[in-house]
Order: C-alpha cells, then sequence, then structure tokens
C-alpha cells in the first residue's frame, strides 16, 4: 500500500496517509535522501531535531517508490519525494478567516488515534491546537491555541455536531463540548475513562500482535510492557500495540492505565501466546555418502540392552516416513549397536530398491547370528512415501533352534498402518547377546558403507522404549503425520527430520539425541513430505 503525503486545505498540518504515523502541525518536517542510498527516503522532524539536539526520524530509510504524491502520482527520483515532503511540510496557511453564514453546517470528530480532530468541512488539525470561542453575539469561532489566527468565525451553535450528534444545552455549555473534543480532555461532565475493548488476546508462536485499546473518554494511555519482550506500543498511536513474533508459548500480563483530567482506569490485557498447531513441511534427503549420526548412549534406555531379552524393560518401537528412491539393494535406513559388526549386537533397518524386492528389512543381532525379518515385495514402492514401524516386545532372541519360530514373533513390521506378513532368516539359531550403546546413525550402516541412494527421504523418526504395536494404528494416524507427542505413550526419542530444525543439527525434540549431518548441506532439508 502506497503512502500518500496530503497536506489539508487550511494548510496548517501535513499527514501520510496509508501509514500510523500521527498528523503532523506544519513547518516542523523535512525530506531527505539517504546519504547512503539514493532511493530511499528520510523524513526529519526538525522541531524535536532542535530541541533535542538528535536528529529525530518521523521516517527512516523507507524506499522513495512507497510514497505518492496527494493526488496519488508516483515520484521519478528520491530527490523528487524528499523534495514534495519539505515543499508540503512547509506551506503557511493558504486560506483566511472562513465566515460562516447562519444555515452551514459543522460536524466534529477525532481520528481513532485520538490525535486529530477532523472537520465535515475537510479540515484536520491536532488535538491541542485549536479552541471554540463563544462571541459575543453568541456564534462561535474556532481559532488557534497558539498565535491570534481565526480559523472560522459566526459559526451558529445550532447547526454544530459532535460524531453527528447535534449539541445540546446551553451556547456556552456547547463550546465547552467542542474544547473537550479539541484538546482530548475526555469529558466535560467529570466522567473517568473506561477501557472497554477485550483484555484477552491469542497469538500463535511466530504471529504478530496488532492489538489496539478501546476507552470511553480516554486521553493518556501507560503500558507496562516489563513482562513481554519484542512488544512496543506505535508511535502516534499509544494505544495500538505491535510485535511479538519471537515470544514462547505462555500467558503474559500487560497492565495498562487509560487516563483523563477527571481519573483513570487500570486494567490487565492477559496474551495468551499457543504452540503453532502441527505440521510437516520438512524432511531430509540423503545422497550416496549422505548420513546422520548421534550419541548412542542417549537412546541405550530405549534401544538397548544386556542379555538375551528380559521381557518389556528391553522392548521398543522404531517409526518412521520412509521415500525411497535409488534403486540399490542394502541401503541402511537406521542402525543401532555396536562397532563390531560381525561379533556385536545390532539393530539394522534396509532399504531393497531392485525391482523384485522393493522391501524393507530388520536384522536384530551380529553378522554370525542374526535374525532377519524381510517385508512382502512392493511394500515399500520406489517415489513413494511409505509410513514403517517395526516392533520388538523385549522377549528372548536367541539360540535354542527350536524356538526360532517363536523369536520372530517377538518383532512385527507395519507398512501404512498394516502388519506384514515377513519372511524371516536366521543364522546360529538367532541372537542372545547385548545391544551396546556404540553408534547411532540414520542413511549408513555401522562404520562400513551401505549408504542410501538418489536422494531418499526420511520424515518423522521417532522412537519408544516400549513395544507400541497396540498403539500402530494411533501412530500411522491414517497416513496423516501429526504431532506424536500428544499420543497417550509418547516417544522416547523423536525427530521432525527439518522442521524446526537447523543445518547442521536435527533436534531430538522429546529427548537429547540431536543427530548431526554429515556431508550434507542445508539443501538437504527439502520441501517434500509425506
Amino acid at each position: 500500500m502506497s503512502i500518500k503525503i496530503k497536506r489539508n486545505e487550511a494548510g496548517n498540518c501535513i499527514t501520510f496517509e496509508g501509514s500510523s504515523n500521527p498528523v503532523y502541525w506544519n513547518s516542523c518536517l523535512s525530506g531527505e535522501v539517504d546519504n547512503t542510498d539514493n532511493t530511499l527516503i528520510n523524513v526529519v522532524n526538525d522541531i524535536i531535531t532542535a530541541q533535542s539536539g538528535t536528529t529525530q526520524y518521523e521516517f527512516f530509510r523507507i524506499p522513495f517508490t512507497n510514497f505518492v504524491d496527494a493526488d496519488g502520482n508516483a515520484f521519478n527520483t528520491a530527490q523528487d519525494c524528499s523534495d514534495y515532503i519539505t515543499q508540503e511540510a512547509n506551506v503557511l496557511g493558504s486560506i483566511g478567516e472562513q465566515i460562516a453564514t447562519n444555515t452551514d453546517n459543522f460536524d466534529f470528530y477525532i481520528d481513532s488515534k485520538d490525535n486529530t480532530v477532523i472537520m465535515s468541512t475537510g479540515d484536520y488539525f491536532p488535538v491541542n491546537t485549536i479552541q471554540a470561542f463563544l462571541h459575543t453575539d453568541d456564534t462561535m469561532q474556532i481559532i488557534s491555541v497558539i498565535g491570534v489566527k481565526t480559523y472560522y468565525s459566526n459559526i451558529n451553535l445550532s447547526n454544530v455536531s459532535i460524531n453527528s450528534v447535534l449539541l445540546t444545552g446551553t451556547e456556552s455549555e456547547k463550546v465547552n463540548e467542542l474544547n473537550v473534543l479539541f484538546q482530548n480532555t475526555g469529558s466535560s461532565t467529570g466522567q473517568a475513562p473506561s477501557i472497554t475493548s477485550s483484555l484477552a488476546v491469542s497469538l500463535t508462536e511466530g504471529e504478530t500482535l496488532n492489538y489496539e485499546l478501546i476507552a470511553d473518554y480516554g486521553v493518556g494511555y501507560e503500558w507496562d510492557l516489563s513482562n513481554v519482550n519484542g512488544i512496543a506500543s506505535v508511535e502516534g498511536n499509544i494505544r495500538k500495540l505491535i510485535g511479538g513474533s519471537s515470544l514462547s508459548a505462555g500467558t503474559y500480563n500487560i497492565p495498562v492505565k487509560a487516563i483523563n483530567y477527571n481519573g483513570e482506569d487500570s486494567q490487565t490485557v492477559v496474551l495468551t501466546v499457543d504452540a503453532p498447531a502441527f505440521s510437516s513441511t520438512k524432511s531430509v534427503k540423503f545422497q550416496n555418502l549422505d548420513y546422520l549420526n548421534a550419541n548412542a548412549s542417549l537412546a541405550n534406555s530405549s534401544l538397548g540392552r544386556t542379555g538375551n531379552g528380559s521381557g518389556s524393560s528391553d522392548a521398543w518401537t522404531i517409526s518412521m516416513w520412509v521415500k525411497p528412491i535409488g534403486t540399490e539393494n542394502n541401503q541402511t535406513l537406521f542402525f543401532y549397536g555396536g562397532d563390531d559388526l560381525n561379533n556385536e549386537g545390532h539393530i539394522i533397518i534396509r532399504y531393497f530398491g531392485s525391482s523384485s524386492l522393493r522391501a524393507v528389512r530388520l536384522e536384530y543381532g551380529s553378522d554370525n547370528n542374526y535374525l532377519r525379518l524381510l517385508a512382502p515385495s512392493s511394500s515399500f514402492p520406489l517415489n513413494q512415501w511409505t509410513h514403517l514401524i517395526l516392533t520388538y516386545d523385549g522377549g528372548t532372541t536367541g539360540v535354542a533352534s527350536g524356538s526360532v519360530s517363536s523369536y520372530y514373533s517377538r518383532f512385527k513390521m507395519y507398512a501404512n498402518g498394516v502388519l506384514l506378513t515377513t519372511s524371516n532368516t536366521n543364522r546360529n539359531s538367532g541372537f542372545n547377546g547385548d545391544i551396546k550403546d556404540e553408534l547411532m546413525r540414520v542413511g549408513r550402516q555401522g562404520l562400513s558403507t551401505f549408504y542410501m541412494r538418489s536422494g531418499s527421504r526420511i520424515d518423522e523418526l521417532a522412537i519408544w522404549g516400549s513395544d507400541e504395536s497396540s498403539n500402530a494404528s494411533d501412530i500411522y494416524n491414517n497416513g496423516n503425520t501429526h504431532d506424536l507427542t500428544s499420543l497417550t505413550t509418547l516417544p522416547n526419542h523423536f525427530w521432525r527430520m527439518g522442521d524446526g530444525d537447523t543445518y547442521p543439527t536435527i533436534q531430538d525434540v522429546v529427548g537429547s539425541a540431536d543427530f548431526t549431518m554429515n556431508n550434507m548441506t542445508v539443501a538437504d532439508i527439502v520441501n517434500d513430505v509425506p
């Protein structure tokens, strides 16, 4: 929206329509071209500058293209704009005394910012600059408070209104009522202010406050902003508060007073800042050598174990959204466990992208002793988001040959909320050892290769230190990403995979096991989500 530079017909003040700045009295402003950029405009308050000894700017470093003249015409250069502002802000009154007829009607009101008296004639005056004066013949004059200038005379008080309501009472009472308006003193009948606007204000984190206080008979206003950061009143309209985009979720009390000559009204504005509604807008993309790593010890209570499965205390659940792109086999989605793959236990979730498979496989154990569960072919198609859940009930996983089928039953795999029938294999009747907290990675197997490929994506990765198979449908949520911390059982670790993250850290929003991006750039946080 353009800012229109406009001087009133009386030539006593200038306004900048389309901005929050107040009306300015004549001969107090001048324009200048910014000395560091000849496309920017500054507007200096010459009077305050002279009084304070420090340059006071009413506008600072504003593109000249934001301004138009009184007729809505754009300026060709910043200098043209600057000269026009100086010219219009320093014009002596263009009209002399206006003599009203007996039938002329006059309506007066205060603008929304409480700083300008507006007349139905089209003239407007800053408050406390004009005065109503009762002449000896019972007609009224409007004169300047500063100096002796008469703007209007011979006004018939029977034809005078405030806010389109005719004045009543004696002629003297009518004049007094007008002067209450002109000087913005509140009420001629001695009424104290009364705040009438809502005192309850709500924002969502990141939103900007735009609140304006309303008070009957209010003249002055005082805010106590000591309890909030990043909120300020608007220059020229102290009733309005702006800012607040940096506030965290919570409740903030903001005391305020409305004041006039007759008293005050003290209230408290209660600002409630809510956490933003959940939305998934980012995921992490993996190329041929990309991976994430975190301190595995921070997830030991969820994924680690010290023996052959002691029950629910060793149980876990892993949930993620996967979008495979590369057709290669043995792409590591997730790894947790010892760095000696041959002899130390681990959890490996791999993707097999060949045309005959397009499936996920879980390996639990070491390379010498393991259980493997492979999803049906085509259950995780290329270039599509698929939701994966893997659960372990914490029971024994080896090493009696006659119990292998029961070992497999400890695990469940879900694709898009559907329990899969897996193809299962083992070596040496499974694994009965511990799972050490040495390595935790996404996109790479242990200390070896087997990276994810070709831009495959992971989103909304979460880990529970419990078997959540009974809650699989709630986790999947009909294919809609959602805030997993709102579930009855919260995950122990939750990575949004881009949302709210700052490169190179992928934040654990529940625990403290933050991932670090390796061989990656900020461009690997992408706008591609389920």
